[in-house]
């Protein structure tokens, strides 16, 4: 079967070229001494990690790409047109929000400090590619305005109010990546469970090649990143990796009609992001006063004593529940 190979043939590309690249940047970035720069006001035994190199999502960015150029020199003729088009309109999307990253990730490097696009300026590269790439996908696929409602079969009609939701999760939940990535091996972790979630529902379920090729890229991108990420990790993805990974996990439900799925399978991003948002408000109300030790929630529980090892493994077993409620959905 066309899609299954789709499949593997990605994931077997991704995983090797992801593994080999991100070696090769380590090896790059050790010798030109590009790190990471640790903000003050984080946990201070992060400080330990300076100097290590960064960027790394470039990896497998560039290890997804020749999967993509691969899939469809061997597979493009024989591919649903449906399926192709999510796939076209979803990894260009990623791959622009991965360029957003490396902007960003080059402004850090460049200005010495873990600071670099401005949270306004990051923010309007990303508005400008979730409207351009919701005009694409509607064009192309003809995706409709109304709501489905997980484990049920009701649909509820939203018409224009659609692509305003649409454009808020498209955001929401790349930036909710972004912020995840703040522990050696956490996003890569969570990625990995959706991941999972994409290539069971190719697989079992069947669908168009898309769930299948994405499922290869998260999976592949994910294992061979974390051989070097996991603690202690000798690279970071940095914002070029977390906004690639993010732009996935968060367009794919919008092109195939699954948007509240995807509020459920990215569970534990939308937690970091939330806790964030939460701090903020709460400090501003409260003149001062915190909610949480420290924000994105990851960071609360180092300040309550747990490991990074631990906050991993339990965001991780967290994941997989909500990737396993939201694949209900799927087979039901």
């Amino acid at each position: 079967m066309v899609n299954n190979k789709v499949f593997f043939v990605t994931l077997a590309i991704t995983l090797f070229l992801t593994a080999v690249f991100t070696w090769k940047i380590i090896g790059i970035m050790t010798r030109r001494k590009i790190g990471q720069n640790i903000l003050e006001v984080g946990p201070i035994w992060h400080k330990k990690k300076e100097g290590t190199p960064t960027m790394g999502g470039v990896a497998f960015l560039l290890a997804s790409t020749v999967a993509f150029l691969t899939v469809f020199l061997l597979y493009g003729c024989k591919m649903e047109r449906h399926g192709a088009f999510i796939i076209i309109n979803v990894f260009l999307y990623a791959v622009l929000n991965g360029a957003v990253g490396l902007i960003d990730d080059i402004s850090k490097y460049r200005n010495k400090r873990n600071e670099g696009l401005t949270p306004f300026g990051k923010l309007a590269f990303q508005s400008v590619l979730a409207i351009l790439f919701l005009v694409s996908v509607g064009m192309s696929t003809g995706i409709t305005t109304a709501l489905k409602i997980p484990f049920t079969s009701v649909e509820l009609e939203l018409g224009i109010f659609y692509y305003v939701l649409a454009f808020f999760v498209l955001c929401g939940v790349t930036n909710a990546v972004n912020l995840t990535d703040g522990l050696d091996g956490l996003a890569s972790t969570c990625v990995l469970c959706v991941g999972a979630l994409f290539t069971a529902v190719e697989l079992t379920v069947g669908f168009d090649g898309s769930y299948g090729f994405f499922g290869g890229v998260l999976v592949g991108a994910s294992i061979g990143f974390l051989i070097f990420n996991l603690h202690p990790a000798k690279i970071f993805m940095g914002d070029t990796g977390s906004l690639f990974f993010g732009a996935i996990v968060a367009s794919m439900g919008i092109a195939t009609n699954n948007l509240l799925v995807t509020l459920i399978y990215s569970f534990v991003f939308l937690c970091e992001a939330i806790s964030d948002i939460l701090q903020v408000a709460y400090f501003k109300i409260t003149k001062g006063k915190r909610l949480f030790k420290m924000a994105p929630l990851h960071h609360h529980f180092e300040k309550c004593g747990y490991s990074e090892m631990k906050i991993v493994s339990l965001f991780g077993i967290v994941s997989v529940l909500f990737c396993g409620i939201a694949a209900i959905d799927f087979i039901v």
